[in-house]
């Protein structure tokens, strides 16, 4: 918490106790995802080169549209 804004801090403070070990474990679920995220690689192997296809539902490999 020591992180946050102070108006935000001010808000989460003025919360009933359960309400901010709520926010507090949502804070360390989010910066766990975010450690892990930063463990992965930047680049997929082999992925799509244009627009993400599940955007629309479809995969088009070499002109071929393949509907999951």
């Amino acid at each position: 918490m020591a992180d946050l804004p102070a108006e935000e801090a001010a808000r989460r403070a003025a919360l009933p106790e359960a309400a901010q070990r709520a926010l507090a474990e949502a804070d360390a679920r989010k910066a766990a995802e975010a450690a892990d995220s930063a463990a992965l690689p930047d680049d997929e192997q082999g992925g799509p080169t244009r627009i993400e296809p599940t955007r629309f539902g479809d995969w088009e490999r070499k002109g071929i549209a393949y509907d999951f």
